[in-house]
C-alpha cells in the first residue's frame, strides 16, 4: 500500500494550493508557459482572450486563462535551475498527486512547458532579436545530479563529445543532457534557429563575463562557440533550460524552450530594444501555441 507523502516534503497551504507557487490543482493548466521575469506573466497573458485565475507568491505569479478555446497558464520562475526545481516539481504535484489523500495518482498525466525567455547568442550568425529553439538543454549546472539520469545513445555522446572539446571536467563541473520534445519543436520552425542552449548557474563568471574577478575558464564561451558534434551545435545560453528539459523528461511532461537574443556574445551586440524583442516573441510563439 502507498504511504502518504509527509507534510514537510509536500507542503500544502490552508486554502489547499501547492505552497511556493500557490496554486490549486484546479487553476493551472495542460499548456504551461514559464518565464523567469515577474513582470513578463501580465505582457503575455494580456494576449490571452480572458484570465480565469491569478495567483502571486514570492517570485512565482501564474495567470491561466483561453485564448480561443484553449487554456494556457504562463507562470514566472525566477531565475535560476534552483528555482525551476521548485517550480516543475510542484506543477507535478498539481497534476500527479492527489492533494486530499496526498499519494500519487495511479494514471499519470503529462502537460506541455514551454518557456519564454532571453539569451545570449554564442553564434556570430544568429543575431540579436533573433529567435532561438533549443534541441537540447546542456546544463554546467548541477541540478540534475540529485535526480537519476535517463539519457538516451544520441544525448550521451553530445556530453562526451562536449566534454572533450572544453575538458570541463578538469574544473570538477560535469555537466547533463537532455533532449526538447519533438512534437512542441517541430512546430517551431519558421523564424526560429535550432541549436543547443546551454545553462549555466549564473549570469557573470559562468557566462564569462569579467568584472573585478578572474575566471577559471576564461576560454569556456569560445569552446562553446566552435563545439560542433554532427549536425548539432551550440546556438546560446542562459540560466534555465537544462533544469526544464531535465525534470520534464524525468518527470514524463513535454518540454520546449525559446530564446530571444538579446546579447551576441560572438560580435559584443546587445539589443537596441529587448522589449520590443521580447513582445515579438511573445506574439509569434503565442500564436503557434494556442494551435498546438
Amino acid at each position: 500500500m502507498q504511504q502518504p507523502i509527509g507534510a514537510s516534503e509536500l507542503i500544502i497551504n490552508p486554502r489547499g494550493a501547492v505552497y511556493h507557487l500557490d496554486l490549486r490543482p484546479d487553476e493551472i493548466a495542460d499548456t504551461i508557459i514559464t518565464v523567469g521575469d515577474p513582470e513578463r506573466v501580465a505582457h503575455v497573458s494580456k494576449y490571452f482572450d480572458r484570465v480565469e485565475h491569478k495567483s502571486a507568491h514570492r517570485e512565482f505569479i501564474t495567470h491561466t486563462g483561453y485564448i480561443g478555446g484553449k487554456l494556457i497558464s504562463v507562470m514566472s520562475t525566477g531565475i535560476g535551475p534552483d528555482n525551476i526545481d521548485i517550480a516543475l516539481n510542484e506543477v507535478d504535484a498539481l497534476v500527479n498527486i492527489d492533494f486530499e489523500t496526498r499519494c500519487i495518482k495511479e494514471t499519470k498525466k503529462s502537460v506541455s512547458v514551454i518557456r519564454l525567455g532571453t539569451c545570449g547568442s554564442l553564434q556570430g550568425e544568429v543575431g540579436v532579436d533573433q529567435l532561438v529553439a533549443g534541441t537540447h538543454g546542456l546544463g554546467v549546472d548541477n541540478l540534475l545530479h540529485f535526480y537519476q539520469p535517463n539519457n538516451n545513445d544520441e544525448e550521451l555522446a553530445i556530453l562526451a563529445a562536449f566534454e572533450q572539446h572544453t575538458n570541463i571536467h578538469s574544473h570538477h563541473i560535469k555537466p547533463y543532457i537532455s533532449s526538447a520534445s519533438a512534437g512542441l519543436l517541430k512546430h517551431f520552425t519558421e523564424g526560429y534557429s535550432h541549436g543547443i542552449t546551454v545553462t549555466c548557474p549564473g549570469f557573470y563568471g559562468p557566462q564569462g563575463r569579467i568584472l573585478r574577478l578572474p575566471l577559471k575558464m576564461p576560454n569556456l564561451v569560445d569552446q562553446m562557440t566552435s563545439f560542433r558534434f554532427g549536425n548539432h551545435h551550440i546556438a546560446n545560453f542562459e540560466m534555465e533550460t537544462s533544469a526544464i528539459y531535465g525534470l520534464c523528461n524525468l518527470l514524463g511532461h513535454q518540454c520546449l524552450s525559446i530564446n530571444v537574443i538579446v546579447a551576441n556574445r560572438v560580435k559584443k551586440e546587445f539589443s537596441k530594444d529587448g522589449a520590443k524583442a521580447v513582445d515579438h516573441m511573445i506574439q509569434k510563439s503565442l500564436g503557434i501555441i494556442a494551435g498546438i
